[in-house]
């Protein structure tokens, strides 16, 4: 496993090629500085209060390996938002304590500065991530839900045994892949802690969310013809519309959906082309707002 780890530092540190115009930035957070990297939008004028998708990177990775993997770019363009990737310290504290590292502050205090900088719409600040990205978003959703209009979580679930209860209702999608050796799609233990299973947490946050425990289920169309098919499960609150989404990858590895195939297949399993995970993802986040939840 540390040799799978050290090929993902790799992979998305040496590879990663970031592209103009992508702004390096710092907060001090307990006085110690944290780095984020800051994509506007062509066209980009802080009197429109745009929101902002915070995507946060995977073990030993950095925001330029995200902004390759996860490249909203393009739709950001289109759709007018601001894309922030932000740096771990030391791996981001997604379950366990970390001397001095406070993550669930920084996210939040970084909320703070690009609604106060950007003129961002506090009303409209989106979470994604993958892996252990993907944990602290978890984390995140239930102690920031107060700042989160929704999040959506790849290759993740949630620390079965730390106890975090969310607060407030929130919009959430989940991603996994069915062959995903590095947190497994199943569940149960990984590194000395036990993780919730793809449907248990979707479970977890149906009945959080008071949606119809009965989904509407779909087959994606299998247009990539890459070994991978993929079912979509969707459960609704009809009384405030708020869907909990789940999304199989079946035969898909630890990967993002729609982007490159960062270590071989072998390794850290398919990446399905299926399905863009990057537009999926703001599909699903542009309806919602803070304030109408």
């Amino acid at each position: 496993m540390k040799f799978i780890y050290c090929l993902l530092l790799l992979s998305f540190s040496t590879f990663a090629m970031a592209q103009n115009p992508l702004k390096k930035e710092k907060i001090s957070i307990n006085n110690i500085e944290r780095d984020f990297t800051t994509y506007l939008p062509t066209a980009f004028n802080d009197q429109h209060h745009l929101p902002v998708v915070i995507a946060l990177h995977g073990a030993l990775a950095s925001p330029k390996g995200m902004f390759r993997l996860a490249d909203f770019r393009p739709i950001a363009d289109k759709e007018k938002f601001i894309v922030v990737c932000p740096a771990s310290k030391h791996g981001w504290q997604d379950s366990r304590d970390v001397n001095e590292i406070d993550d669930v502050k920084f996210i939040d205090q970084l909320i703070t500065y690009l609604v106060d900088t950007y003129h961002a719409d506090a009303n409209r600040i989106y979470l994604t991530g993958i892996s252990k990205g993907g944990f602290l978003v978890s984390r995140l959703s239930c102690q920031l839900s107060n700042k989160i209009a929704a999040v959506a979580i790849v290759s993740a679930t949630l620390d079965s045994n730390e106890g975090y209860q969310p607060v407030n209702p929130l919009p959430i999608m989940f991603i996994h892949g069915s062959k995903d050796h590095i947190v497994s799609y199943n569940g149960g233990k990984m590194f000395g802690r036990k993780i919730y299973s793809h449907q248990q947490i979707i479970k977890k946050w149906v009945d959080l969310d008071q949606c119809n425990p009965k989904p509407q289920v779909t087959q994606i169309p299998d247009t990539a013809n890459d070994g991978t098919s993929i079912v979509k499960e969707e459960y609704t609150n009809h009384k405030n519309g708020l869907k909990v989404i789940g999304y199989t990858v079946n035969n898909g590895g630890h990967t993002w959906p729609g982007g490159w195939q960062y270590l071989p297949a072998f390794i850290v399993g398919k990446t399905t082309m299926n399905l863009n995970a990057c537009q999926t993802i703001w599909d699903f986040f542009k309806p919602y707002q803070l304030n109408s939840l």
